[in-house]
């Protein structure tokens, strides 16, 4: 029990000014409302988690399908397309894709699942869900906000789908948009409108993501119940309110860089622009420099991989312990790693940028800083693996999805403690090893993470279960589909296949791999289509899956202590104080092995420690 804070007894801790929030729900009792403001405009963070959900599935199909018809091409170089003529229109030409609208394709599906599907649809989801059910408040701290958070979100989805019908095409200038193909309008037919509307919608998308995130932090440091002290909030809320903070920080950069990029293509300025000829003419454009752009975007880049990652960490660690009926392993431990990737974050970003002509000193610096990066990475790696250690597991869907994040993100980790390194970096930069690594370590990892935190809260979400069969038959299709498609590629990129080509037939060196890239063309597609296992059981779920209990798993957060038909206000009387830390699992003496964070230790004499022994009364 070393592990476990210090617990105060039997009578909380949290100050005075939580008090207001444990008042009857009759003070926050919504009348019969129409239907626009109870399921459209609704100020409930629940409905306003679930459209964040919905809207990030609906992205994760698009995303999917573009990287479907890309792998297409890049397995079948030679192959026609003319099927797919009735889908594409224009951009299918004598039977092939036309390279432009290839480039489109991987700068669409890249913007997609980075900021739609693991930004918005993961941290949005979870983020407004679990906030105030598990640190014991009624709602957000500004519902309007919350709203709007959700709207600008929307906004930004709708343009950035309208752009995939323009007669130009969407923006195809990877979804880093480097300048100068970014910056120039009359670059290529994705450098046009397309590349306006990515910007546009990239704005609002900020916008979105700042109101939500200052709100989360807002509720999370002034909203806690009464007992609910920093140290005893599950682990799922210091990953939300850590990915705020990163979030608050670092957005407002890329935001600049957006907006001195509508500059630069749009009033003429030279920001990002300098010495640039097009068809033999030179552009005015003087004294700026690509390479200040990447500094803007890496600024946010890296810290987006965790604002990305840190979810779904916050959700693995509180199913693991919920499944595997133990204690989380080193709960400080756990706080403190997710500190200190918070502040490493944000001083790594240069490890992108090691083949911009960095001074080799400084790479060496970044080098040094990004694998003190690993460190508390480890850590929590190691405390994953110790929470399971001799646990009494219950292979549950979400277990299974828990278990596999860990399993992806050791993976994709080791590798990059490879690309970390500035001197094989440069070697293996722009090829499919980079794609490899990042797509185990951030994009599968933080899918497992967000599937395991849908299966497990679905019922508080819905108030129905999930089919577990069905969950089983997603999980592993869906797992070795991640192995089959990413593990090769870092095969190909060690022997030097570069990224974003159009097609390899014309390099006799990579011909040798033609095998092996219709391989995992293959089985990127097999794990897209095994996603639509998921989405039966989903909606099927919701309307006819078996109806849950309101402790199906037996856990300790106050979510579980609310009635599984939930209104707005969360709890129907007084919000439940809190009196112990999250993990008390299979405790020595308790009769059950679980013993909710609401359960005073009066109640528990048998299991207290010597510092739980509630006070006199």
């Amino acid at each position: 029990m070393e592990n476990t804070p210090n617990l105060s007894p039997d009578l909380p801790t949290r100050d005075s000014a939580a008090a207001p929030v444990l008042a009857a729900a009759g003070e926050h009792a919504h009348p019969d409302q129409h239907w626009l403001w109870r399921y459209v405009l609704s100020q409930d963070h629940k409905v306003i988690a679930k459209q964040f959900l919905i809207t990030g599935m609906f992205w994760a199909l698009v995303g999917g399908s573009l990287s479907s018809l890309f792998r297409l091409q890049l397995g079948w170089p030679e192959g026609s397309m003319e099927w797919l003529k009735p889908l594409l229109g224009h951009w299918i030409e004598a039977g092939k894709l036309n390279p432009e609208f290839y480039l489109a394709l991987v700068t669409m599906h890249g913007t997609i699942m980075v900021f739609f599907v693991l930004t918005a649809g993961l941290s949005g989801t979870f983020s407004n869900f679990l906030i105030p059910l598990q640190i014991g408040a009624r709602d957000m701290a500004s519902g309007f906000m919350n709203m709007l958070s959700y709207w600008f979100f929307f906004l930004s989805s709708v343009i950035m789908f309208s752009s995939l019908f323009i007669e130009t095409g969407p923006a195809a200038s990877g979804w880093t948009i480097y300048p100068p193909l970014s910056a120039l309008p009359q670059a290529i037919s994705g450098s046009g409108l397309g590349m306006t509307l990515w910007l546009v919608s990239m704005a609002l998308f900020i916008v979105s993501q700042l109101l939500g995130s200052v709100n989360y932090i807002s509720t999370v440091l002034n909203l806690r119940t009464r007992g609910m002290s920093m140290t005893k909030l599950p682990l799922t809320i210091w990953s939300f309110f850590l990915t705020a903070v990163l979030g608050t920080l670092s957005f407002p950069v890329l935001f600049a860089a957006v907006l001195l990029l509508v500059f630069d293509r749009s009033f003429g300025t030279s920001f990002f622009l300098s010495d640039i000829y097009i068809a033999g003419q030179a552009l005015s454009n003087q004294g700026g420099s690509p390479v200040l752009f990447q500094h803007l975007f890496w600024f946010l880049g890296h810290p987006e991989v965790y604002i990305v990652i840190m979810p779904a960490m916050g959700i693995v660690s509180e199913v693991l312990a919920t499944h595997a009926r133990k204690p989380i392993f080193g709960y400080r431990a756990m706080i403190g790693s997710l500190l200190g990737i918070s502040l490493l974050s944000f001083v790594v970003w240069g490890h992108h940028m090691f083949v911009t002509g960095m001074n080799p000193f400084l790479g060496s610096v970044f080098v040094f800083l990004t694998l003190m990066i690993a460190v508390p990475s480890a850590v929590k790696t190691f405390n994953w693996l110790a929470t399971l250690w001799r646990g009494n597991i219950r292979f549950t869907t979400a277990m299974l999805f828990s278990i596999g994040f860990v399993s992806l993100f050791v993976a994709g980790g080791l590798t990059g403690i490879v690309l970390g390194n500035a001197t094989l970096d440069i070697q293996m930069h722009n090829t499919y090893f980079v794609i490899a690594h990042f797509h185990l370590v951030m994009g599968s990892a933080a899918m497992f993470g967000m599937f395991a935190g849908i299966y497990h809260w679905f019922p508080k979400m819905f108030g129905r279960m999930l089919n577990e069969r069905l969950g089983y038959v997603h999980f592993w299709f869906t797992f070795a589909g991640a192995y089959l498609t990413f593990i090769p590629m870092h095969y190909i990129g060690i022997a030097g296949f570069p990224r974003r080509y159009y097609s390899w037939t014309g390099f006799d060196m990579f011909s040798q791999f033609s095998d092996l890239n219709q391989f995992i063309s293959v089985a990127a597609i097999f794990a897209f289509l095994a996603q639509f296992i998921f989405l039966f059981n989903f909606f099927h779920s919701i309307w006819r899956g078996r109806r849950a209990t309101e402790n199906p798993w037996r856990s300790n957060t106050l979510e579980w202590t609310t009635p599984v038909e939930l209104g707005h206000g969360n709890w129907p009387g007084a919000v439940p104080a809190v009196y112990r830390w999250p993990y008390d699992y299979s405790k020595p003496g308790s009769d059950a092995d679980f013993i909710p964070q609401h359960v005073p230790f009066s109640q528990t004499p048998a299991s207290n420690m010597p510092y739980e022994q509630p006070a006199a009364e």
